[in-house]
């Protein structure tokens, strides 16, 4: 594999505009990617602009922008009566993924939330109205929807669209062989080896389902299995959350989220 170099990158995508679009993960690879950038060009000047839940980061020098727009579950939460629902077969906001040359989405960690964290109060497909349902099951139809947008939107002769993939936590040791009840505090050292003992995602096999039945390519970034090794790479208590919450879903930087950008980077290359 190539290796990660940040001016031909920028040279390449001269003009061009790239966008993350999903939740905290997409945001933990937009600022990894802008960073390695930054530095392998610190001389040339650089903008940062915030609008609601857009977040654009450009090099007017190359005229590139890489842009971060916070969507945690790509299809629509909408205000009604009854409260928030999420509307598994409506994406509105596809209108801003429109004319972008590069997109990279990503979606799963915000499917699990209950409680207070859950956005959202009811679940709604076509004409019936759900008070929950089985949140992988949710995941795909929502996926579908996603895909479906894809199909009939997207000219791959003009924009390349990546997925990143299902990134893992590690707040169950027992999935690495440790049965002591531990988390990712205090873990210094990677799983050793190339498999992973808590075995495939889940929701990963549930997107590459999605992707398998699509028309149009879309890349998959594949980051899950190398990711589950690194029960390492977390803020753990010194995250925001500290020892009240620890984090164990997250990333440091720098981190594992480069080598996912060193994987984009390689297959912008390839293509």
């Amino acid at each position: 594999m190539l290796r990660f170099n940040g001016e031909d990158f920028l040279t390449r995508h001269r003009g061009k505009s790239i966008m993350f679009v999903g939740d905290s993960l997409s945001l933990n690879q937009w600022q990894s990617l802008t960073c390695m950038l930054h530095i392998a060009v610190p001389q040339v000047h650089y903008t940062l602009e915030r609008n609601g839940g857009l977040s654009i980061f450009t090099f007017p020098t190359y005229d590139v922008k890489v842009m971060f727009s916070r969507n945690a579950f790509l299809v629509d939460i909408v205000g009604e009566s009854i409260g928030r629902v999420m509307k598994l077969d409506s994406i509105e906001a596809g209108k801003t993924w429109k004319g972008i040359d590069v997109l990279i989405f990503d979606s799963w960690h915000w499917w699990l939330h209950t409680g207070r964290k859950q956005p959202w109060d009811f679940i709604q497909e076509g004409n019936h109205t759900f008070k929950d349902m089985d949140r992988l099951v949710a995941y795909e139809k929502g996926l579908n929807t996603w895909a479906k947008w894809v199909d009939d939107n997207v000219d791959p002769t003009k924009t390349k669209v990546f997925f990143q993939g299902v990134s893992p936590d590690h707040l169950d040791a027992g999935q690495w062989g440790d049965h002591t009840g531990a988390t990712c505090e205090g873990q210094t050292r990677p799983v050793l080896g190339f498999k992973y003992g808590g075995g495939p995602h889940p929701a990963e096999l549930v997107l590459e389902k999605v992707l398998g039945a699509m028309q149009k390519p879309v890349y998959l970034l594949n980051i899950t299995t190398l990711s589950q090794l690194r029960k390492d790479g977390h803020p753990s208590v010194y995250g925001f959350g500290g020892h009240r919450n620890i984090d164990c879903s997250h990333w440091c930087l720098a981190g594992v989220p480069d080598t996912w950008n060193e994987l984009l980077y390689a297959k912008l290359i390839q293509n």
